[in-house]
């Protein structure tokens, strides 16, 4: 297993793989859901744990939210920074497991795969910075792609998208003694190749509810898509909303 990928994966192509991935419809469609799933009042401080290019932090500022993100890519908070110029949002370079506190924030939340890149003692680590971080009955906002109902029933050794000017490869290998699945992804760009490593370990969603109740946020509610549907075998992404212990 590679230690640490996280810290020098973010940067260059990847960065620029992610910029064609996404469009503003679906960043715009992720927030209209943490408005309605962190309930959190306008004007309300929100914490964006590993906020990467701050997509999400960004448009919920245009909709009246104080925004904090914390990530550890600087190629990503120095645009965050640029982007948001002008706006009530504040980009900081850090860990997501010394996240600021305590009980700032009135809701948190950590979108992408974020969650997993770390070893099981950080993943704990990073969901009790966010319980300190917040207050008493603050939400939790946790989306991933990787739980194990979600990713290992369809699982394929290798996948491969066009991602404007970049072909993007996966190959993954699930290691079911660690739980955790080892990619090397492959970039190729005007005949230009970059391989990166890179480690996810994989939870039940079980496991993820209780790694949470452990750091004292209480499960409010699970989905399985943006428009709260249920959460199910083959789902391909898991929204877990949470609530701070009063």
């Amino acid at each position: 297993m590679q230690n640490e990928w996280y810290r020098s994966f973010f940067q260059g192509i990847a960065l620029d793989m992610w910029r064609h991935a996404i469009t503003p419809e679906m960043t715009e469609a992720d927030v209209s859901f943490l408005e309605t799933s962190l309930q959190v009042p306008p004007g309300g401080r929100v914490l964006d744990v590993a906020c990467g290019l701050g997509r999400h932090s960004i448009a919920l500022t245009r909709r009246g939210y104080a925004l904090t993100g914390v990530d550890l890519s600087e190629e990503s908070i120095a645009e965050a920074r640029g982007l948001a110029a002008g706006l009530p949002a504040e980009f900081l370079l850090g860990d997501m497991r010394e996240l600021p506190g305590p009980a700032l924030f009135d809701g948190a939340f950590c979108f992408g795969n974020s969650f997993g890149y770390l070893e099981h003692d950080g993943n704990r680590a990073m969901l009790a910075s966010v319980a300190h971080a917040l207050r008493p009955k603050a939400r939790f906002v946790l989306e991933t792609g990787i739980a194990a109902e979600s990713i290992l029933p369809t699982l394929k050794d290798r996948f491969w998208a066009q991602m404007g000017d970049i072909l993007f490869l996966a190959a993954r290998r699930y290691n079911a003694l660690e739980s955790c699945l080892e990619i090397e992804y492959s970039f190729l760009r005007g005949g230009v190749q970059e391989t990166r490593p890179a480690v996810s370990r994989i939870y039940t969603v079980a496991e993820i509810r209780r790694m949470c109740e452990e750091a004292g946020l209480a499960t409010v509610s699970i989905h399985g898509s943006l428009d709260g549907g249920p959460y199910q075998l083959g789902s391909p992404r898991l929204l877990l909303v949470a609530e701070k212990e009063a």
